[in-house]
């Protein structure tokens, strides 16, 4: 119990260190902190969504990249559409297209949300390095089908030339767009601890450690991890969304395999099913990519050298080592 109360305390120490950070580098006249804070912020909220499927779940994805890709893509589709005035569909209906985030934000989850109910509609019909793999491929599908997509740029990616609007926040400046990103990932974390505390995210947390006394029970595994499955593919999904309008461009390079496996790197440096850890692993991804990586383009190697540390000397991940408990629960 004090673990646990120290934990918290940690995360509020962690959530005022994100949302301080900027704001002194806003005033210090530093716009590229800003959005140095911002990248950690959509990396963060990407991570979360990870988390859920596989910190509270216990479902090793290797394709999460497909969902990021697919919420980024969903936001350079329609805001393409509404900068050249040509509507996305005219028959039977008529779609234009749109600058809105709130409007772009709900298709990129739909988008997302689906995508990851037909993938793991039949992914979680496996098991193990199976469905590591499944989900692998699956993505890999989605990043080739978006390359031979010549309407939407296909290798080159498609750009987006004035970040969309949000109501009552002018997107353009760093600070703001920072401060709207920063709002989206706590409400997205105070929702997974609500969940987790409530009886899905129990009997999410039940299916991962023991299938059989879940299906004893008269609960069907299966739709749990589904249902798990899918809310993880839309946060993911809005990740992506808002890391297309923090570059203003979107490529399949956003559906790669690489970049599933620096999700999951944020999770595991910052702590597996720890609430805060994709938060602390995106941070200190962002940090050694921009320290490192000042001095040299083999920065990975310090962040390879650091995850292989703690998964050592302490697999609780930063949070873990941290608050005492340097072993996963």
């Amino acid at each position: 119990m004090r673990d646990l109360i120290t934990e918290h305390r940690l995360n509020i120490v962690l959530a005022l260190i994100l949302l301080g950070g900027p704001l002194v580098a806003h005033f210090a006249d530093e716009p590229f902190l800003v959005t140095l804070a911002t990248r950690a912020a959509i990396l963060a909220l990407a991570g979360v969504g990870l988390n859920i499927a596989l910190g509270l779940g216990g479902l090793v994805s290797f394709g999460h990249a497909a969902f990021f890709g697919l919420g980024g893509y969903a936001v350079g589709i329609l805001a393409s559409h509404h900068q050249t005035y040509v509507p996305l569909m005219t028959a039977p209906f008529l779609i234009n297209g749109t600058n809105q985030m709130l409007v772009l934000w709900l298709v990129a989850v739909l988008v997302s949300g689906l995508a990851a109910l037909l993938i793991g509609a039949l992914s979680l019909r496996t098991s193990g390095v199976y469905f590591i793999m499944i989900t692998l491929a699956f993505a890999q599908m989605i990043y080739y089908f978006a390359i031979s997509w010549p309407a939407y740029g296909g290798e080159d990616g498609l750009s987006i030339y004035v970040r969309n609007a949000f109501p009552g926040i002018n997107t353009l400046r760093p600070l703001d767009f920072f401060l709207l990103c920063y709002a989206v990932l706590m409400l997205v974390l105070v929702a997974q601890w609500r969940m987790t505390g409530a009886r899905f995210g129990v009997a999410l947390q039940a299916v991962r450690q023991n299938e059989g006394r879940v299906a004893a029970l008269g609960l069907s595994p299966y739709r749990i991890k589904l249902a798990a499955f899918v809310i993880s593919g839309m946060v993911t999904g809005l990740a992506g969304a808002l890391y297309a309008d923090l570059n203003r461009f979107v490529s399949p390079s956003m559906m790669s395999w690489h970049l599933s496996g620096e999700i999951m790197v944020f999770i595991i440096l910052g702590g597996v099913a720890r609430l805060f850890g994709p938060v602390v692993g995106a941070c200190l991804f962002v940090l050694f990519e921009h320290v490192f990586g000042s001095f040299t383009t083999h920065w990975q190697f310090f962040l390879g050298a650091a995850l292989l540390a703690v998964v050592l000397f302490a697999r609780g991940g930063f949070i873990g080592l941290v608050v005492g408990r340097v072993r996963h629960d």
